[in-house]
């Protein structure tokens, strides 16, 4: 009986915190994971616009990571516009300084990683 009413409060107590297992957790943008899956975004952000110009990461506002079948990446950042094309070739573009051409706006990428398979993938893209 008091193994039961145990069972019950410790999962009442580790939900009550938001720390239950298989949950999303914050982490540093830092992690190699996170900046593969940031880098990966960006380029398929770029890719699915019909914009002239390249868009890049401004700010992080926030990283998440959920073990699933691999590794799940929730990344918020806010992202603007550059100054070069995006048929430009290996160019390093810095985001416009003015704030009428920057145009910023905010992104939550979900990124889905299997590094052993080699494959990384957009699960979703709101903007």
């Amino acid at each position: 009986m008091w193994k039961l009413v145990f069972s019950v409060l410790a999962a009442v107590f580790a939900v009550g915190f938001g720390s239950f297992v298989g949950g999303a957790k914050d982490i540093d943008i830092n992690d190699a994971g996170a900046r593969e899956a940031l880098n990966f975004a960006v380029v398929q952000h770029n890719r699915g616009t019909n914009d002239l110009y390249l868009s890049q990461v401004a700010e992080v506002v926030r990283v998440q990571r959920q073990v699933v079948s691999g590794m799940k990446y929730i990344i918020t950042v806010k992202m603007a516009k550059t100054p070069c094309r995006k048929d430009s070739v290996d160019e390093v573009c810095a985001i416009h300084q003015d704030p009428e051409l920057a145009r910023p706006y905010e992104c939550t990428f979900t990124m889905w990683s299997r590094p052993w398979l080699n494959d990384i993938r957009m699960v979703d893209q709101k903007c």
